[in-house]
């Protein structure tokens, strides 16, 4: 119907109305293209309270809503799903524990799909949800209890096949299954896959101050994106632009179906110690280099269960089988390559890390067939690090250091 609107009379036509009718006419017209308008619930604020009997979680909502509950195992989790929300500002994305209650992530899970994953000291079940009405100056709360069951107890209802429905729940919210895309044909352009790590419910490291790694490095992958665009050699497919989660097995299949030349996964992770600092860039092998190595591809790969994805036994076999079909390719050395030509010019911005190039079994770099490389542009546990990592200017550069080495790369492919 809109389609046949003679747009140009219809300009002329508005002449003759008043301002007021103009804005009810057009208001009119959004609602006929998009449908109505909601308005996003927010969740206002999460607490804890513990109690000789029980652990009771409170959600401070902006309404009631829709939502679904589960458990999982090894570690013991239970799993808050709901439609895509705003989180209050100054609430964070990660909150320490209290009782049952180890601590706890929130933020997106999937575009329409809203998460919390509470990590439990124990296993724990539900034994109450209900409602409270806003009252007193009081938002709506969604309140959650927990008490200690045993673990064969646990067991029983845990998992998506077990989980308790409140409500209406979300078409399979509860799943961890993102959609993927649709194979792409191969560009005559060179085509780099921008990864930004973790994201949403998934907030990655945490600097001595406080600031989540998922929004930095976010942020220094649009300027790598930025960099690559703009010098007109390059298509680029990023794995997430948002403040979302995305699955470890998802990135690689972006990368595959895009047909993508290069992966280049970025990081910024934190240690124990404040005094080391500095970048490192690491390629896949099924033998770490060291134990440092293996202790990050171990906390990388756990990305999955932070966001509260059940994972099978399954996974680390098709990562065997990846790796084995990738040492008869030439993809390993290509990762290698380029891993060789970025710890210079990530040397040039910061310092590098000792032994700054290093292997580990990373699952996010398993695609047989795309060279891929995770770099760790620095520690956020480090005052020097982290005040680089925070500034525009030093994400700049290490954007400008990575988009470089890519440029050289695919330089000496060619010559």
């Amino acid at each position: 119907m809109l389609r046949n609107l003679p747009f140009p009379r219809l300009l002329r036509f508005t002449r003759f109305m008043g301002p007021r009718r103009v804005l009810f006419c057009l208001a009119a017209l959004c609602w006929l293209v998009t449908g109505p308008v909601f308005a996003q619930e927010q969740v206002l604020g999460l607490r804890l309270g513990v109690h000789p009997d029980k652990t009771r979680i409170v959600l401070d909502l902006s309404g009631e809503l829709p939502y679904s509950l589960f458990s999982l195992a090894d570690p013991y989790r239970v799993v808050i799903d709901m439609p895509a929300v705003e989180w209050a500002t100054g609430t964070g994305s990660a909150g320490a524990g209290g009782g049952l209650v180890a601590g706890y992530r929130f933020g997106l899970f999937r575009h329409d799909n809203s998460r919390v994953v509470l990590d439990l000291t124990q296993p724990a079940e539900v034994s109450k949800t209900f409602f409270l009405p806003a009252a007193a100056g009081k938002s709506v709360r969604l309140v959650i209890d927990l008490v200690p069951v045993d673990r064969a107890k646990f067991m029983a209802g845990a998992g998506f096949k077990g989980r308790m429905r409140v409500g209406d729940t979300m078409s399979g919210s509860s799943k961890g299954k993102a959609e993927l895309p649709p194979p792409v044909i191969r560009s005559e352009r060179i085509t780099i896959v921008v990864d930004a790590g973790h994201g949403g419910v998934d907030p990655g490291a945490i600097s001595r101050s406080g600031h989540y790694e998922k929004n930095i490095v976010l942020d220094v992958a649009r300027r790598v994106q930025r960099h690559l665009v703009q010098s007109g050699r390059y298509r680029v497919v990023m794995t997430r632009e948002t403040d979302v989660f995305v699955p470890l097995r998802e990135r690689v299949n972006i990368a595959r179906n895009a047909g993508a030349d290069l992966f280049v996964s970025v990081h910024a992770d934190s240690l124990r110690s404040a005094k080391v600092r500095g970048a490192s860039v690491y390629s896949l092998s099924e033998k770490a280099s060291d134990k440092e190595a293996a202790q990050l591809a171990a906390k990388e790969n756990s990305s999955d269960v932070i966001a509260g994805i059940s994972i099978g036994t399954e996974t680390d076999d098709i990562v065997r089988s990846i790796l084995i079909d990738l040492a008869q390719r030439e993809t390993k050395n290509k990762s290698v390559r380029f891993a060789k030509l970025l710890l210079p010019e990530l040397g040039g911005v910061g310092a590098l890390l000792r032994n700054s190039h290093r292997y580990a079994g990373f699952r996010v770099l398993t695609a047989p067939d795309v060279p891929s490389v995770l770099v760790e542009l620095g520690l956020l546990s480090n005052a020097a690090d982290e005040k680089l990592l925070m500034s525009a200017g030093g994400r700049d550069k290490l954007a400008a250091a990575i988009f470089r080495a890519i440029d050289q790369y695919f330089a000496d492919r060619q010559s």
